[in-house]
């Protein structure tokens, strides 16, 4: 009876503990959820510091050391060093393969360096972790402009206009690129 009482304890504990730490988890993805129903109806004058607390959310691993990793890959681009930033954000996929910022951190870094094949590889593993990543779509849009296909990179930027309809810099490319189409067309 003792032990079996025990075990319930041992149980019930397990389960407050995950519980509790799955609530912070639920608080940022409704967080999150709110973010993006507050970019889809901001205006011009908001959209952009809205797009940027929802890119410093996705930033936010859950581990000083991954953010560390995170930083200094940033830092690295920042400074002109893609190829130090690849090995930045390799370790830091390496180490937390479900965090998609480490992909699109190393996506960048690859593409500045010319290596479109595995650019487009973690822009893909970016999206399937976080189908709302408009940043990776863009990424992507432009790449497809690059590729010459252009009808692609249209259906990529009006899905980030989908999600962020105030985008200065996607309703510029979207525009550019609808008149380099009607006049393929001509």
């Amino acid at each position: 009876m003792v032990m079996q009482t025990q075990r319930i304890k041992c149980i019930v504990t397990a389960l407050l503990l995950m519980v509790g730490f799955s609530l912070p988890l639920m608080a940022q993805e409704s967080g999150i959820d709110e973010l993006f129903q507050e970019l889809a109806e901001a205006d011009a004058a908001t959209y952009s510091r809205i797009e940027q607390q929802i890119i410093s959310e996705w930033s936010k691993s859950g581990s000083a050391a991954m953010d560390l990793l995170m930083r200094r890959g940033r830092d690295a681009l920042d400074e002109g060093a893609p190829d130090a930033a690849v090995e930045h954000f390799s370790a830091l996929v390496d180490h937390a393969p479900d965090f998609a910022e480490g992909y699109y951190g190393r996506a960048s870094s690859y593409y500045l360096l010319g290596l479109i094949g595995p650019a487009l590889d973690d822009i893909r593993q970016a999206l399937i972790l976080n189908p709302r990543h408009f940043e990776a779509m863009r990424g992507l849009a432009l790449i497809m402009e690059e590729l010459g296909r252009p009808a692609d990179a249209m259906t990529l930027y009006e899905m980030v206009l989908a999600i962020n309809p105030q985008s200065t810099e996607v309703n510029a490319s979207k525009a550019r690129l609808q008149l380099q189409l009607e006049g393929q067309a001509l």
